[in-house]
């Protein structure tokens, strides 16, 4: 289960995987997070704008019931003007992340490529979760999080925001905040169940198996 540093140089032979697929493997599904469910969810965007306007708000009310009019009033303003910009920052941050994001699923594993600055890839084989979980937020978008052997060596700080909030010893990646999200964890247990139960076909030569037998 590699987790790759990328290289400005590698062009990916399909977009969001760091190679080709070995033969008889295929891609079932592939997508990146919703800029919006992102803000929200992850970066708290409604919550920097709640604080902000209590805060300005608050000031406001003050003003009113006998402190300086002039002074609550621009400190007000000046509270809304940075919760704004802040609010903003976070957006784009939200933007950027989805735009660099691409989930894939396959017959054989997950396979996570995500990162603004430095761009990182997950490859998570089906013999590896253990659980998938499954949440829909309040827009729709949903996150599925895995729960897999060997997350130990994973960092919850690089991985975030594509981890499940708050659990972080083991961390559990996520496909965090994309549409579709309970058709996908369908297809998802559909592929990990035909993957793993798939009988093992033994390649020996039948000259090699006849050579074995006579002896």
């Amino acid at each position: 289960m590699p987790h790759d540093h990328h290289d400005d140089f590698q062009v990916e032979p399909i977009p969001g995987l760091p190679e080709a697929l070995p033969q008889g493997e295929e891609i079932l599904w592939q997508g990146r997070p919703s800029w919006i469910a992102l803000a929200v969810e992850a970066f708290g965007v409604l919550w920097v704008a709640a604080i902000t306007l209590g805060l300005a708000a608050w000031r406001v009310i003050a003003a009113f019931a006998g402190a300086p009019w002039e002074a609550n009033i621009a400190l007000a303003i000046a509270i809304a003007i940075l919760g704004g910009g802040l609010a903003a920052v976070l957006c784009l941050a939200a933007w950027l992340q989805a735009r660099e994001t691409v989930y894939t699923l396959t017959t054989g594993r997950v396979v996570m490529r995500f990162g603004v600055m430095q761009t990182m890839k997950l490859q998570i084989p089906f013999s590896r979760i253990r659980n998938a979980a499954l949440s829909i937020g309040r827009s729709g978008a949903g996150t599925i999080a895995l729960d897999i052997t060997g997350a130990g060596n994973l960092s919850y700080i690089l991985s975030w925001p594509h981890v499940r909030p708050w659990h972080t010893r083991p961390m559990q990646p996520a496909l965090r905040c994309i549409a579709g999200a309970q058709d996908v964890a369908q297809l998802l247990a559909e592929a990990a169940e035909t993957a793993l139960t798939a009988p093992t076909i033994d390649r020996t030569p039948a000259y090699a198996a006849a050579a074995t037998a006579a002896e």
